[in-house]
């Protein structure tokens, strides 16, 4: 399968990212699942006359693309003209571009939220109309709108994150090179299941502290970070913390809260990002799933739980208690 990577309006740490995978030969990696990079602006070495050409018999369907990868958000502006964004030596909008490969190719791939969703490129007063392939927000729509189909019947797959885990790239790829997805595969924001049906909660090393509602009060100390410090692990639709990143860590193994960066409208939580906002000293965020009462319930019983130990590490920036040490009471 031929994949054509474009960069948008980002930063391009999503390929920053995906240079660090697991295997480390990136391209030999894609290359054993039968797919075949055709360009990428940052890892190929084609010049502009030689991209501009294989673009151009992209677009007019001389040269087949099975993948279509967008990293960064579509800019749409000044007044829907796309002009505050031009493709270097071409003189046409990225956001034609974009449109006009999208509906050449087979499968395309929202590679981060900004092209999933607008993400980061689209906060604040969004001053250059930035919006995701086929989300503007959380909202259906974005530059192809809510209703475009790829070849193959499948909506735009977005693999949101910033940046996303390199791992979630390369399998939904290689997924698609075996013809593996189907509709059902995806959640309703269009993201791979594989990795969106699991919260960042998931495995987090500070789960117990979660449990017993020891929460830290700096982002230095041991404790949970959703009471005091923003996180939003317990909502975040990603396997950050069972799936690590470069191998050995996530945001919250780092000591920094998750700020929910695979969801539509992370970058304006309207707060700052290590706050948890609150009412009446309950946090506004909940975890998914779970009514009001049944947390305040249980926090009010877990707080009443806690072991010395796990009450005075959460305000610790080490281990100051260790676990005690029993019998466990079995005769062998």
């Amino acid at each position: 399968m031929n994949l054509l990577w474009l960069q948008s309006g980002g930063c391009g740490g999503c390929t920053m990212s995906l240079l660090c995978h697991d295997a480390g030969d990136l391209v030999g990696t894609l290359g054993a699942g039968g797919i075949e990079l055709l360009w990428h602006p940052s890892l190929s070495e084609q010049t502009c006359v030689e991209a501009t050409d294989l673009l151009e018999a992209c677009a007019e369907g001389r040269q087949r693309v099975d993948i279509l990868c967008v990293e960064g958000a579509l800019l749409r502006g000044p007044n829907g003209s796309g002009r505050f964004h031009l493709l270097a030596g071409t003189g046409k909008p990225m956001i034609e571009w974009v449109s006009t490969l999208a509906a050449r190719a087979r499968h395309v791939v929202a590679v981060g939220s900004c092209a999933a969703f607008g993400g980061m490129t689209s906060s604040g007063l969004n001053p250059t109309d930035a919006c995701g392939l086929q989300y503007d927000g959380d909202l259906p729509g974005g530059l192809l709108g809510a209703d475009w189909r790829s070849q193959a019947g499948l909506p735009v797959i977005n693999v949101a994150g910033c940046p996303t885990h390199p791992g979630w790239v390369v399998e939904t790829l290689l997924g698609l090179a075996a013809d593996a997805f189907e509709a059902a595969d995806f959640d309703p924001l269009g993201r791979p299941r594989f990795y969106a049906d699991k919260l960042v909660h998931h495995g987090c090393s500070r789960n117990e502290y979660y449990e017993f509602k020891a929460s830290a009060a700096e982002l230095s100390q041991l404790g949970c970070l959703m009471e005091n410090l923003g996180c939003m692990g317990t909502q975040a639709h990603a396997d950050c913390n069972t799936r690590l990143w470069n191998g050995a860590g996530s945001c919250p193994e780092g000591g920094f809260a998750c700020i929910g960066c695979t969801e539509p409208g992370f970058e304006d939580p309207g707060h700052p990002f290590h706050q948890t906002p609150k009412v009446a000293g309950i946090p506004i965020g909940l975890p998914a799933d779970m009514p009001k009462a049944w947390f305040v319930a249980l926090a009010a019983l877990s707080k009443s739980a806690t072991p010395r130990r796990v009450r005075e590490n959460a305000r610790s920036d080490h281990p100051v208690v260790p676990p005690a040490i029993r019998g466990n009471g079995r005769k062998y």
